[in-house]
């Protein structure tokens, strides 16, 4: 079996790189190399993925002690996992000894780590706890397993592989905990979860997820979802006006809902001029107004946490680089999006429900999974469309359009970011 390990980028290439972003040209798509050339990538890697907060999973996920999932990123792969004292924690996954991964698959459970090469064991809280034939002056405290920073955020879990990750996280998070807490992702349980691989660079995945320009495209979704992202009620075109009247009425009984749970209502869009870049907006639905349907009707029985009301719309959130969420009143789903190569990335769709909730009883799966899962095949699509537009020598960056404002600060966030990563 070959390894094919990526090279990392030379100091031309990350000079030719500072150019290019140097001459962006704000308000348009960026040049072709950042969806393609492989040493952009690399830079992608070191300056974006391994420099700022990453969701890679759900407490759901994880449900007992010694519960892991392993996060592959490039060379790198994390254990995260469940302690002996119910915390999460994160290690990188190689043996203190001489380097063996320790866990091959993506997910599963264990009582200790042990190491599959000379079994060299640890606890779940990474201290080495035995190691055969070493002399008793062996320092066994100074080969505990190199840890990761790891944040668990009401039921969402983050890690950074950086040395000094970005200090803004935890003050971001403070603001967005109060509308994430209600629904009590802690006390969720995995529906399902499936991995699709794009062919496209994870710009162009993430790109594509900042707007509904192209919402036409997903007649599953627009069975409940407004597709009036980035209007407003003086530029919403005539052939969406039926559907702002529709969404007014759907927003005031959202925003009535809200003042009777007590539940927070004020949005929030800081996608671009900070190190965790993000957004969060309490939108409704068409149709029921309850969940991703056809017709917005619940597909669970069970509300998730303290919500009050079936009809309490889209909760959504979106962070900066590789993820975003939807929390509904019956059920959460959650998104996240790794770099492959240079032209292929993953994306990860994890449905959760309320804990006790039962297939067959209480839900679906089906219908649970129907929307996204259409939507994300078809997104599938776009993204290989794009990503093959942008290799052809014809292609040259093109202005957004005046609802593409969440792609433009994605994209004016990346061109920050990387430009101070290769400044510093």
């Amino acid at each position: 079996m070959t390894i094919e390990l990526t090279r990392p980028a030379t100091d031309a290439a990350s000079a030719t790189t500072a150019e290019l972003l140097a001459r962006h040209r704000p308000g348009y798509s960026l040049e072709a190399p950042f969806y393609s050339d492989p040493q952009i990538f690399d830079l992608d890697v070191r300056g974006i993925f391994e420099a700022h907060w990453l969701f890679v999973a759900t407490e759901a996920e994880l449900p007992e002690p010694g519960d892991y999932v392993t996060v592959e990123l490039d060379r790198s792969s994390v254990i995260v996992m469940r302690d002996d004292d119910e915390g999460v924690r994160a290690f990188h996954n190689v043996c203190r000894h001489r380097g063996s991964r320790l866990l091959d698959d993506p997910c599963g459970s264990v009582g200790n780590l042990v190491c599959p090469y000379h079994h060299w064991t640890y606890g779940t809280d990474g201290r080495l706890l035995h190691a055969d034939n070493q002399p008793p002056t062996l320092d066994r405290s100074a080969l505990s397993l190199r840890p990761v920073h790891v944040r668990a955020v009401a039921g969402l879990i983050f890690i950074c592989l950086a040395t000094e990750p970005p200090s803004d996280f935890d003050a971001v998070m403070d603001r967005v905990l109060p509308y994430l807490a209600p629904y009590e992702l802690t006390r969720t349980k995995v529906a399902h979860q499936v991995d699709i691989v794009e062919e496209g660079n994870w710009k162009l995945v993430m790109e594509n997820n900042r707007e509904c320009y192209h919402c036409d495209g997903h007649p599953e979704l627009l069975t409940a979802y407004f597709p009036l992202h980035g209007y407003t009620a003086d530029d919403c075109p005539p052939r969406l006006r039926p559907v702002w009247a529709r969404y007014e009425q759907a927003r005031a009984d959202l925003t009535a809902s809200c003042a009777r749970q007590g539940f927070p209502r004020e949005r929030m869009r800081e996608l671009e001029n900070r190190p965790t870049g993000f957004m969060l907006d309490h939108a409704p639905l068409d149709g029921a107004g309850s969940s991703y349907s056809a017709g917005g009707e619940v597909v669970c029985r069970r509300r998730l946490g303290v919500i009050a009301d079936d009809r309490f719309g889209d909760l959504h959130l979106h962070l900066q680089p590789n993820s975003w969420f939807h929390l509904l009143s019956d059920h959460a789903v959650v998104f996240s999006v790794l770099p492959l190569d240079a032209t292929h990335s993953r994306l990860r769709t994890t449905w959760l429900v309320e804990a006790d909730a039962v297939e067959g009883v209480d839900y679906d799966l089906a219908s649970l999974t129907h929307v996204w899962n259409a939507t994300n095949t078809q997104d599938s699509v776009f993204v290989a469309r794009t990503q093959r537009g942008v290799l052809d020598p014809a292609y040259v960056p093109g202005p957004y359009s005046e609802v593409e404002g969440d792609v433009e600060a994605f994209v004016g966030w990346y061109v920050n970011r990387l430009t101070a990563w290769l400044s510093r």
